[in-house]
């Protein structure tokens, strides 16, 4: 098996972070620094990455309902509350599939499986985000539009997005908006509602691909079953063609 392929399976990293690790020089095997991205690793090699060695566990799939207040990360040097923290049972290294901010709650993926998780935050992959938001203004189809051809957010255009106004209430001046988005950029759908004169107060992650929070309270999380995991699995594969 390849280096990265291997170290992605081991839950360490994606393969993309493990081909960056193995160009950084940080990772060994038998003690020998590799650099090849090629190298092979046989049965019995010993992979060391920055100095700890790594072994291929089962692959595990969870899906967590993220309270808000909450970091999306594996550890905090502020000492904050990590997802990882809301499952103490679990023996795998797993890690988010990508993040939701610190504000914002809902459906969060954590898993240990590095080629799995490159397929669900890929954006050619068109896999659906979907996000309840409460704004600051009143939405009306004139000035979401904008969202559906995509807009300038750092820079970058965005992707088509998908809309449905939930709820306009005129009287305190706020919005209910179901936005659907295939990326997953830094703050990204917070941008997209302030690039159209809307500011988010309230966000939540509904529905990941086929996956929604049903029977999932604030902070609970279940593992996810074989079915689901190859249904997200298709689903990349059906969306990439």
């Amino acid at each position: 098996m390849r280096i990265n392929k291997y170290i992605a399976h081991a839950g360490v990293a994606s393969r993309r972070k493990a081909e960056t690790l193995i160009k950084q020089g940080l990772v060994t095997i038998n003690g020998k620094r590799v650099t090849e991205l090629a190298t092979l690793v046989k049965s019995g090699d010993v992979v060391e990455v920055e100095g700890s060695p790594i072994y291929n566990e089962e692959k595990v799939y969870y899906l967590l309902n993220k309270p808000r207040g909450v970091i999306s990360s594996v550890s905090d040097e502020k000492g904050r509350q990590t997802v990882i923290d809301l499952l103490p049972d679990v023996k795998q290294r797993i890690y988010p599939v990508g993040r939701l901010d610190w504000d914002t709650s809902g459906l969060l993926l954590l898993t240990n499986d590095g080629d799995f998780t490159d397929k669900m935050i890929h954006p050619r992959n068109e896999i659906d985000k979907v996000y309840l938001a409460r704004v600051k203004g009143i939405a009306t189809k004139e000035n979401l539009r904008p969202l559906t051809r995509g807009v300038s957010i750092d820079g970058k255009k965005t992707k088509p997005a998908r809309y449905n106004i939930i709820k306009v209430e005129p009287d305190k001046n706020r919005s209910v908006v179901e936005l659907t988005i295939h990326e997953g950029r830094n703050h990204q759908v917070k941008k997209m509602f302030e690039s159209v004169g809307l500011l988010v107060d309230k966000l939540s992650r509904t529905q990941f691909g086929t996956l929604d929070l049903s029977g999932l309270r604030p902070g609970e999380a279940r593992r996810l079953t074989k079915k689901e995991v190859s249904q997200l699995h298709n689903l990349a594969v059906t969306k990439k063609k």
